[in-house]
């Protein structure tokens, strides 16, 4: 094949460079300023609406402190057996005092904000715990924290007989934020909910938690979107509730929206889930102009500062040499760095685009032989994880199997109700869609699932406490490290007649730790060392899987480590990197 004539690169750049130095500068140019126009424009209204996102996760994030504190009393199981208690006055008095107080001051305690905790129960049998006040007065204002009342002063209120009505022998799980009372007066909101004995099926209590709007909705801030921008929150009936501005004047509380405020203000709306409530964004036209007269400013400065520099370089040859002999180089640097994408774009038929396309078919393969090589240890690696995942012992649905089959055999439906339940959120949590990484709530929710169904078996043998920190929620684990050693605690400890056993979940030192401590029978040095030893297998196998997970995942530094005093207990230590749930596995 004939090869083309070259015609020098040195030649071309003197003529082409300065005919069209000023026609690709102005064509440029205008263009980079009509998009950027429309592109502030777009990127205005998505950087408005991120933003308001961010105040409505912020904002729904002090609703879930709130609902915590309701969870505490409705998912306590010793407190509904609490409440089982009838015609003993002094066991009663006693459960009050030493039990349920406790608990009410302990829920309370869960949320940074004010709040006033009302449990409503239908066991008249115990005393009210109450502090008398002025009809239509802020509950808020008081010292106390908690109240603890009879089902029958809210039987006939409005608000109660409005809600949800529920069959007999189901179960409401729901939650619902209202303003009842004097709420709306005063500016507060209650979160409520009913509250029911799982063993018996039928609702024994009812909880009103009361706490402020503006303590809620303080993070809502109309400085994030702009000086003079505003954010809006509007309830149900649409009226404002809660104004963030520069002038809250302008936006009357318990007034209803107006349209007019929409005028001369790109507007954005974001609904909150659970609560009819809705937020608001006004964004002053004023100030996108202010950002558009910007770029058309900057865009004649680059156009003139362009043509000026092209003009000077087309004068000399030796400078467009540099320059492209400076881009290979640079490419070269990057192959050193490791940045194996780079590419020399050149089109012609020079000595540089000889250079450009030997060093871009370069790349390609040096690219191609990394990928393949990565690709084949993450399939390694990825085959060893579904190996260790896949060895899990299936003796724990056996044995909960068995129990099931023993409580029908008994004629205990109702713990055979539970037991079932329990082991189908148990297999559900495990399952989790096939996912190996998952959030740590999960996890702890999957050993509080196991531990409920073994408390249907063993009863007050068992007495588990979970100690969890708040900063846990938010950070993702490998799935199933909990479990086995509960298990192994109750294979194992288990020699005294009761035994009790706590878990617990904080972050320490940049890491997330997990905690299982036994008051059980404990383990000799010996034992403990042959757990680490591959020579017998039998011992340790679970321990070993869990340890083995952690480590192909995360790396050596994290993975179990254990300590136990014959005859005086275990404590075994579950370390994993923190890791965000809204990080890219």
């Amino acid at each position: 094949m004939k090869k083309k004539p070259m015609l020098p690169f040195g030649y071309k750049l003197m003529v082409s460079y300065l005919m069209m130095a000023l026609i690709p500068v102005m064509i440029i140019g205008y263009y980079a300023y009509t998009t950027s126009v429309k592109s502030i424009r777009e990127q205005a209204a998505s950087s408005i609406e991120g933003t308001l996102q961010q105040t409505k996760e912020n904002v729904l994030y002090r609703f879930q402190l709130l609902s915590r504190t309701s969870d505490q009393i409705y998912w306590d199981y010793a407190l509904q057996e609490d409440l089982r208690l009838r015609n003993n006055g002094w066991a009663i008095y006693n459960t009050t005092i030493k039990s349920i107080e406790p608990k009410l001051q302990n829920a309370v305690n869960l949320t940074p904000h004010q709040a006033l905790l009302r449990f409503y129960i239908s066991n008249e049998e115990f005393p009210e715990m109450y502090a008398l006040h002025m009809p239509g007065a802020d509950p808020l204002q008081r010292m106390e924290t908690f109240e603890l009342l009879h089902l029958n002063r809210i039987k006939d209120k409005y608000w109660y007989k409005t809600l949800p009505s529920v069959d007999d022998g189901e179960i409401d799980q729901s939650q619902y934020w209202m303003q009842v009372e004097e709420d709306r007066i005063v500016g507060n909101l209650s979160l409520m909910r009913r509250v029911y004995d799982y063993q018996n099926r039928n609702q024994i209590g009812f909880i009103r938690v009361v706490t402020k709007i503006n303590q809620l909705l303080s993070g809502v801030h109309y400085e994030k979107l702009g000086e003079n921008s505003a954010v809006i929150v509007l309830d149900e009936w649409n009226e404002v509730i809660y104004a963030s501005a520069p002038t809250k004047q302008d936006y009357p509380l318990l007034n209803k929206w107006n349209s007019d405020w929409e005028r001369g203000n790109l507007s954005i709306r974001q609904q909150l889930p659970d609560i009819e409530w809705t937020l608001v964004a006004l964004v002053p036209d004023e100030q996108l102009e202010k950002q558009i007269g910007k770029v058309k400013l900057m865009t004649i400065l680059i156009c003139i500062g362009s043509f000026i520099m092209l003009a000077v370089i087309s004068l000399v040859v030796s400078k467009f040499l540099t320059v492209r002999i400076s881009k290979i180089i640079q490419s070269l640097n990057a192959f050193r760095e490791g940045r194996f994408n780079k590419r020399i774009q050149y089109s012609g038929n020079d000595e540089f685009y000889y250079i450009a396309e030997a060093f871009n078919e370069m790349g390609g393969y040096i690219n191609t032989l990394i990928k393949e090589v990565y690709v084949v240890q993450m399939e390694k690696k990825g085959a060893e994880l579904k190996a260790l995942q896949a060895q899990i012992n299936p003796h724990f649905l056996y044995n909960t199997l068995s129990s099931i089959s023993r409580l029908g055999k008994l004629g205990e439906i109702g713990k055979l109700d539970q037991m079932v339940m329990g082991l189908a959120k148990f297999y559900r949590l495990t399952l989790n869609n096939g996912k190996f990484i998952i959030p740590a709530q999960l996890e702890i929710e999957q050993a509080q699932a196991y531990i409920a169904i073994q408390q249907i078996k063993y009863g007050s043998r068992l007495d588990v406490l979970f100690d969890i920190s708040a900063e846990v929620y938010g950070y993702r684990t490998v799935k199933l490290i909990l479990q086995p050693f509960i298990e192994n605690v109750l294979e194992h400890a288990l020699y005294q007649p009761r035994i009790h056993i706590k878990v617990c979940a904080y972050v320490e030192q940049g890491r997330l730790v997990f905690l299982v401590v036994d008051d059980g029978i404990g383990m000799k040095p010996q034992k403990v060392s042959s757990i680490w030893s591959d020579d017998d297998t039998r011992i340790g196998y679970g321990i070993r899987n869990v340890d083995d997970r952690i480590k192909l995942h995360y790396g050596q530094q994290y993975g179990v480590t254990i300590g136990s005093v014959y005859g005086g207990g275990t404590s075994v230590r579950i370390t994993v990197p923190l890791s965000r749930q809204d990080e890219t596995a």
